[in-house]
């Protein structure tokens, strides 16, 4: 299924990001002045909340150090793909905390919410760019052959603020 067609705004274009994202939520996470801190994350999201995602780390994570970061994005059918900018902050809210809470962090930090090295982070977003492209099996057939598939691969592209 396509996500994004041609006629797309940037706006259906990042709505279809926050979609893709909520369906699976796994990130490639860098922190600009770290380049070997590059790791999946898997990112919490709020309904509510369109400028920002979390995550939970430990205290003694290269991503601790906060900072300037880039997320890299791939949608699990492999029709939108993204990169966004943002900050990496502590969130301290122990409500936003609660309401991220669940058995996948849970996993991840057998001793709970209140484990001293638990730390829940903050990426503030700022610029991306979004590309969508539906191969469709004929293209994929074509580029196994080697054709030239380039004028035939539908897609868009947006650079926008999220």
């Amino acid at each position: 299924m396509t996500l994004i067609e041609k006629t797309d705004t940037t706006e259906d274009m990042k709505t279809a990001f926050w979609q893709a994202l909520a369906k699976s939520p796994f990130v490639m996470l860098t922190r600009n002045d770290d380049p070997a801190s590059a790791a999946p994350m898997t990112a919490q999201l709020d309904k509510d909340a369109n400028s920002a995602i979390w995550f939970f780390t430990s205290r003694d994570n290269r991503f601790a150090a906060l900072g300037e970061a880039t997320g890299t994005y791939a949608a699990k059918d492999h029709s939108l793909f993204a990169r966004f900018a943002g900050t990496l902050v502590e969130e301290m809210s122990e409500d936003v905390k609660d309401k991220l809470w669940d058995n996948t962090v849970a996993a991840w930090f057998p001793d709970g919410k209140s484990d001293p090295n638990l730390m829940l982070i903050r990426m503030e977003l700022g610029d991306a760019s979004i590309w969508g492209a539906e191969m469709g099996t004929f293209n994929v057939v074509k580029m196994l052959l080697g054709q030239d598939v380039r004028d035939s691969v539908s897609g868009q592209y947006a650079e926008t603020t999220l």
